[in-house]
């Protein structure tokens, strides 16, 4: 059916976005925490101007500008999500690069790329897959809003948000056509924030102990 069919375009997006906007804010968070100075206030200075705005209407701004379309949405919200990324990645290296590993490594000469990929990042990656696993489940709504307001996947190709948004005609005479577009996307977002959470209950040493 459509509903299923909207389901590969929305989650692949929802997931293509993730890792797009995954590599930026961790790059940015490790060069950030690690190297400090100009280096990381320059990182930071374009973080905040990136959180000043509410995302979505970042995005829409965005894909406005490129023209809607499946490769702007995947652009629109990568360059919306980087930045919370960065942020969280650049605190938990601040922390870790003071470790008693990292000087080692530091002492025997390692280099920071080698540090960076060798002994921070590894101890970055459970707040990562967590991070991760919650943007999927904020970027597939963010997808079906873009896609509800006609700026995201272009028609004919079926997204939950163009679903939902097609059916509003026809909610007196047959609903269905909005409800089962919305029930998946409810139930497509819920279950990407119990798998964030079950990863944070899980890879978390605060939690675990």
């Amino acid at each position: 059916s459509r509903v299923i069919y909207g389901a590969r375009i929305s989650l692949a997006i929802g997931v293509l976005a993730t890792a797009m906007a995954l590599f930026i804010g961790t790059i940015a968070g490790l060069v950030g925490g690690y190297f400090g100075g100009k280096i990381d206030a320059g990182i930071q200075m374009i973080t905040d101007i990136t959180l000043a705005f509410p995302g979505l209407l970042l995005a829409i701004g965005i894909t406005v500008v490129l023209s809607p379309g499946f490769l702007t949405v995947l652009i629109a919200l990568s360059l919306v999500g980087w930045a919370s990324m960065a942020r969280l990645v650049r605190g938990e290296v601040i922390s870790l690069k003071e470790r008693e590993y990292v000087e080692a490594g530091r002492a025997g000469g390692s280099s920071s790329v080698k540090i960076l990929f060798r002994h921070i990042l590894p101890n970055c990656i459970p707040i990562i897959l967590v991070a991760a696993s919650l943007k999927v489940g904020a970027f597939i709504l963010a997808e079906a809003a873009l896609s509800f307001l006609d700026l995201g996947v272009r028609p004919p190709t079926a997204t939950w948000g163009f679903m939902i948004s097609a059916g509003r005609e026809y909610l007196k005479t047959a609903p269905w056509i909005t409800l089962f577009p919305g029930l998946a996307l409810a139930l497509a977002v819920f279950s990407f924030n119990l798998l964030g959470d079950a990863a944070r209950d899980h890879l978390d040493p605060k939690i675990k102990s």
